[in-house]
């Protein structure tokens, strides 16, 4: 609570990173074209002519209208700039620029002012020019390259993944130059963050060892070099179970709960190294233990001997699973096109400043009246030439 937000971003990666300031209190305001608002709003699925991603990413934020690509506009922008912390833009590099809108010209208004800058490549090199989108920076960072199975195409994993990564570390970065500016004495300053640089970031140990042992990742379906056995397994009534055995002991207490003991003997499998050696044939065995075997046998052999384990879930199991009940993972608010809508809860669990949904997800220049006469003193005959003007 306290901190202000002017997010100017559209679709996911930098808007989101605004959500999730709201959902602990920031006032974050959304600036959205005229007449059409954010690009998300028209993505489906729809319901009642609402965009239901719209109004889960765009939760407890406060619209205003606002053409930046007139004078006017622009002057306007500025007036609120000085009354914000925050700025989060995902316009391609040099947009703003040309509207003098960029930090050097925003800064200047407002010295203390954060931009989280957003873009598919970057503020600099060769490529800060082009467009990204999620599945363009999954494959520039060498993720989408290694996912998948050898003898079919990289695929993408199946949601925005690369956007909202970035978008969390955009909101993690904003936080750390606003503790830097209210609590080390510190300026504002601009952040500059990559779609593929966030996903590039979480590629675990794809650099290091190629840097040390020329090893180029490549795509091993459900295989990971983490886990022998470890893969998607079929039950024989028809549910997928996943499983990771990274540890000897683990390995020991899954013998057991496939009654293989004898396994534990074998040499072949003395160790991880070796384990996964022979990754083809434990898994085959697994395989065939689970497919003789119903989930509900299978997933009370591995819970007694504490094997980390999990079904593959749909949503429809997740709207009925008592463990995203208890953790109140799925929550219930009120829209008032839709009524009773149900969405996903606040993460993370704040044991003393926990987050909550305060409003819906807002129409295009809801709340234009409210933040133009709180902030900038506009009156009603002056909003209404800005309108008429198609400035707002």
């Amino acid at each position: 609570a306290g901190i202000k937000v002017l997010d100017l971003g559209t679709m996911i990666a930098g808007p989101v990173a605004g959500t999730l300031m709201a959902d602990f209190g920031a006032e974050v305001i959304k600036v959205e074209q005229p007449g059409v608002g954010d690009t998300i709003r028209g993505v489906g699925p729809f319901s009642k002519g609402e965009s239901l991603w719209w109004n889960v990413d765009g939760r407890n934020k406060k619209s205003i209208t606002l053409d930046l690509r007139q004078a006017r506009g622009q002057e306007i922008l500025r007036k609120l700039v000085k009354e914000v912390d925050v700025v989060v833009e995902n316009f391609r590099p040099g947009t703003l620029e040309k509207w003098n809108l960029d930090y050097e010209n925003l800064s200047g208004v407002n010295p203390r002012l954060i931009m989280l800058s957003v873009s598919g490549f970057g503020q600099s090199g060769p490529l800060a020019n082009r467009a990204g989108y999620d599945r363009i920076g999954l494959a520039f960072s060498g993720v989408m390259g290694m996912t998948g199975f050898a003898d079919r195409p990289p695929v993408r994993v199946g949601t925005s993944i690369a956007d909202y990564s970035t978008a969390l570390m955009g909101a993690f970065s904003v936080m750390m130059a606003l503790y830097y500016r209210d609590v080390r004495g510190g300026e504002g300053q601009q952040i500059d963050l990559a779609l593929y640089e966030s996903m590039f970031r979480f590629s675990d140990s794809m650099v290091a060892a190629f840097d040390q042992l020329g090893l180029i990742r490549e795509r091993t379906g459900n295989v990971h070099f983490g886990a022998a056995p470890g893969s998607t397994f079929e039950t024989s009534d028809g549910r997928y179970t996943i499983m990771t055995i990274s540890g000897d002991t683990l390995f020991r207490r899954l013998c057991i709960a496939m009654e293989k003991q004898e396994m534990t003997d074998d040499p072949r499998y003395a160790n991880h190294e070796l384990r996964f050696g022979h990754i083809e044939e434990l898994n085959q065995i697994v395989a065939d233990w689970m497919k003789n075997t119903p989930a509900q046998q299978v997933h009370e052999a591995l819970q007694a001997n504490g094997i980390p384990f999990s079904t593959v879930l749909t949503i429809e199991d997740i709207a009925k699973h008592p463990q995203y009940k208890a953790r109140e993972n799925i929550v219930t608010i009120e829209h008032p096109k839709l009524g009773p809508l149900r969405m996903q809860g606040i993460v993370p669990k704040m044991s003393r400043t926990p987050g909550k949904i305060s409003s819906a997800a807002p129409a295009v220049g809801e709340h234009n009246q409210e933040l133009y006469r709180r902030l900038l003193g506009y009156g009603m005959s002056e909003l209404e030439q800005l309108r008429t003007e198609r400035v707002i």
